[in-house]
């Protein structure tokens, strides 16, 4: 678990500036990004991904997921446009020598998929998108994008990896995450959080051109060492962004912290169970 790190709020005017970037991608990397392991493991399990995997991995973040499927073997790329801190810690990560894995396999781009194009290189035969939609109104929108990027670096029958949020009675995380919603309300245009619907994912796959082959269900429960790890870690995924802009972030971290305290137990540590589901689609 992350050692506890003690914050003070100063007395400030007006709306208090986020967290520094850098800081919040070591906690998404320290964290929070752990919390969906169980996620990628499963869907490696279930795609056999190996030495014979050429994955693509849209909005690859700090690539942890990247560093589960190197270490089976597989040759892989991220790509991301959304995070630069995030990107440097995947660098680190991933092409660090000495860490068990090939450097010379291995590409981070920062940008989008059609960034990541080699003339002459092999195609991908996996490509994961392991951002989960469903949980703000529109978060997909970008995703069909990068699909329509992606496809010509694949060849047909490609296995895509779509992840969306479980149903909200599955999930003890949407009532905390509700708490973006109360507070963003005063921000014209702020997204709002809406509840994961049964289709999200095969909308998607349907908007992309890509054929359903098969779903599932993975238990993601976060589980934090305290309070403050669980409000950091929480905020590192952005989702709380427009409640920032609306109030501030002390505001937003008292908020997010008494929302934890049903999921508190007796020995100070976080539990929130979680169910997020999987789709496999494939190129056409």
């Amino acid at each position: 678990m992350t050692p506890t790190l003690v914050r003070q709020h100063l007395p400030h005017a007006g709306p208090a500036p986020r967290a520094d970037r850098g800081a919040r991608a070591r906690d998404w990397a320290e964290i929070q990004e752990r919390m969906l392991v169980p996620l990628y493991e499963a869907v490696y399990e279930r795609l056999e991904v190996g030495g014979g995997t050429r994955l693509l991995g849209l909005g690859c973040g700090a690539g942890l997921a990247l560093l589960m499927a190197a270490s089976r073997g597989a040759a892989v790329t991220g790509v991301d446009s959304s995070s630069p801190e995030r990107l440097a810690l995947a660098r680190e990560r991933l092409l660090a020598e000495g860490r068990g894995t090939r450097p010379g396999d291995h590409r981070l781009v920062a940008g989008s998929p059609g960034d990541a194009a080699v003339a002459g290189a092999p195609t991908h035969n996996l490509v994961t998108a392991f951002e989960p939609i469903g949980c703000v109104a529109g978060d997909s929108e970008g995703l069909g994008s990068l699909l329509a990027e992606a496809a010509p670096l694949t060849g047909r029958g490609t296995p895509v990896v779509l992840v969306g949020w479980g149903p909200p009675e599955r999930c003890s995380t949407s009532a905390v995450l509700r708490v973006a919603t109360k507070l963003a309300d005063p921000l014209r245009g702020a997204a709002a959080l809406r509840a994961a619907r049964r289709d999200d994912l095969e909308e998607v796959a349907q908007r992309a051109g890509l054929r359903p082959d098969g779903s599932g269900r993975v238990a993601c429960p976060f589980g934090y060492a305290d309070v403050d790890s669980a409000v950091r870690g929480l905020l590192s995924t952005g989702l709380f962004d427009a409640a920032v802009d609306a109030t501030d972030q002390a505001q937003v971290d008292k908020e997010v912290a008494e929302a934890l305290h049903p999921h508190l137990r007796r020995d100070g540590t976080v539990w929130m169970p979680n169910v997020f589901r999987y789709l496999i689609a494939r190129t056409v």
